[in-house]
């Protein structure tokens, strides 16, 4: 399994996560739950944390293909709910 991480500065990073997985949860498996919220893709899980000062996204695929996908999936998806701050500063490192 290929993973990888970001780390991103923000104070409405909570607001983001429930946004985000209610969003999936139409058709993912979703997880919600204190400050954490996982998201169950075909071939990636997504886990997403956040405190006071940021929202840390994790990313695990299969392969390297699926892996740079999903990062621009999670990426895009993130920017559309967090529009005031967008775009978030995704700075992808191997986890």
């Amino acid at each position: 399994m290929k993973t990888v991480k970001a780390v991103i500065p923000t104070e409405n990073g909570w607001k983001y996560v429930q946004q985000l997985c209610k969003h999936w949860a139409h058709k993912l498996d979703v997880e919600l739950g204190e400050q954490k919220g996982i998201v169950r893709f075909a071939e990636a899980t997504a886990v997403m944390t956040c405190d006071a000062s940021s929202l840390t996204v994790d990313i695990e695929a299969a392969s390297d293909d699926v892996l740079e996908r999903m990062k621009g999936v999670v990426a895009s998806h993130l920017d559309r709910f967090a529009f005031r701050e967008a775009p978030l500063p995704f700075d992808w490192t191997p986890a």
